[in-house]
C-alpha cells in the first residue's frame, strides 16, 4: 500500500513535551523519504518548536480546541487541503476526532493506531503492543515505518539548537547576561499539581543555588507567574522571574543558556532534553517508563513509592508524598560540581 511519498501530512499531539518526542519519527519520515515535503497540523502554541525542526517543510494551524469536535469546521479545513495532495497523513493522537481532517482532505493512506471507532477514516489501522513499544517516542516512530517493520534502534533523539546571535537578542530583550553560571527552574506542570515540585522546595534550592554562584531563572507560561512571584518571595529576590513574559521561541532560547535546569515533568523538561542541558528531572505522579527526557544529560530524581505513578492531576490520597518526601536536600545532592559554560555549542 505504501510507496515512495512526496507529500506527509503529520497530526501532532496537543503538548509541547508531546511535539518534542514526535521528531525522532519526522527524522525517521526523512530517512525513508529523503525527498518528502513534511508538513505538520498543530495547535499554535507548538508553532515556534516545530520551526525549529529542520525535518518540517510548513507547520499549518490546528484551530480547534482540545474536546472540541466542530465537525464542520474539520470538514471545512479538510477540504482545504485537498488541493495539497498529500500521499499519506499519520495521525499521532488516538481520538476519533483527531482522523477528521485527514479522511475529509481525501488523503489516500491513513496511518495511525486503532484508537476511538476510526476503522474508516483510517485505512492503514494498526494495533499497538503497548508492551513491546513502551515509550511514547517509540509508539510515534512505529508509525513512520512501513506496516509490520519493526523500528529502527537505537532511536535517535530530538536535538534543538539556537544560534548566538538569537540568543544574544533575546537575553538583550530581557536584560539578562550569562557571566556567572545559569540554573533555569521550570516550576510549572500544564497537566496539574499533581506533577509540581513543592513551591518551596524550589525557594530553598535557588537559594542554595545562588550561594553557589548561579543566577536562577524562572521560567514558564503565564499560568506559571504566580508560582514564580512565590519563589521569589521566599527569600529569592535576586532570581528572575520569567514566567509569562516570553513566547515558546524565546523560552527555548533562555534554556539553552542554562549550565543546570531543574524542572517538572513538563513540555520545558522536554525541550531542555532536546537542548540537552545538564538536567534534574522531578518525578512524582507520572512515570518516566512512558515520557522520559531523551538526553544523556539529564538525571531523573523519582521516589519509588507505591502510590505513584498514579497519573492523576491532583493526589488522590490528599497526601503529595511522592513529592513532599522528595527534599530540597536530596534534590542538591545531584548539583554538578563544575558548571558547563560551553554556551557555544549549544
Amino acid at each position: 500500500m505504501e510507496g515512495r511519498m512526496q507529500k506527509i501530512l503529520v497530526i501532532a499531539p496537543s503538548w509541547v513535551g508531546d511535539t518534542i518526542l514526535v521528531q525522532p519519527m519526522l527524522m525517521r519520515l526523512k530517512q525513508r523519504h529523503p525527498d518528502a515535503q513534511i508538513d505538520v497540523l498543530a495547535p499554535p502554541w507548538t508553532a515556534a518548536l516545530l520551526r525549529q525542526m529542520p525535518e518540517v517543510h510548513r507547520g499549518i494551524i490546528n484551530p480547534f480546541p482540545h474536546g472540541a469536535l466542530k465537525l464542520v469546521e474539520r470538514y471545512r479545513l479538510g477540504k482545504h487541503l485537498r488541493s495539497a495532495h498529500y500521499d499519506q497523513a499519520i495521525v499521532l493522537p488516538n481520538s476519533f476526532k483527531s482522523a477528521l481532517v485527514p479522511f475529509f482532505a481525501g488523503i489516500p493512506l491513513r496511518s495511525g493506531f486503532v484508537g476511538e471507532m476510526r476503522y474508516g477514516l483510517l485505512n492503514d489501522a494498526r494495533k499497538l503492543n503497548k508492551h513491546g513499544l513502551p515509550l511514547m517516542v517509540e509508539r510515534f516512530v512505529q508509525l513512520a515505518e512501513a506496516p509490520g517493520n519493526a523500528i529502527q534502534r537505537p532511536l535517535p533523539q530530538p536535538r534543538l539548537q539556537v544560534g548566538e546571535e538569537q540568543r544574544q537578542r533575546v537575553l538583550d530583550k530581557l536584560g539578562l547576561s550569562i557571566t556567572q553560571p545559569v540554573a533555569v527552574f521550570c516550576p510549572g506542570a500544564e497537566y496539574g499539581p499533581a506533577k509540581r515540585w513543592p513551591i518551596p522546595y524550589f525557594a530553598e534550592l535557588a537559594q542554595h543555588l545562588r550561594e553557589q554562584g548561579y543566577a536562577v531563572w524562572l521560567v514558564g507560561s503565564p499560568k506559571d507567574k504566580e508560582i514564580g512571584d512565590k519563589i521569589i518571595a521566599l527569600g529569592n529576590e535576586a532570581c528572575h522571574n520569567l514566567c509569562g513574559t516570553t513566547d515558546l521561541a524565546e523560552a527555548i532560547v533562555l534554556l539553552s543558556c542554562a549550565d543546570l535546569v531543574v524542572s517538572n515533568d513538563s513540555g520545558l523538561m522536554h525541550l531542555a532534553a532536546a537542548l540537552d542541558r545538564p538536567m534534574l528531572a522531578l518525578y512524582g505522579s507520572s512515570s518516566p517508563q512512558f515520557t522520559p527526557p531523551l538526553s544523556d544529560q539529564a538525571r531523573v530524581l523519582k521516589l519509588d513509592l507505591p502510590c505513584s505513578p498514579c497519573f492523576k492531576r491532583v493526589c488522590p490520597l490528599g497526601h503529595f508524598n511522592c513529592m513532599m518526601q522528595l527534599t530540597p536536600q536530596q534534590v542538591a545532592q545531584h548539583i554538578p560540581i563544575q558548571p558547563n559554560r560551553q554556551l557555544q555549542s549549544r
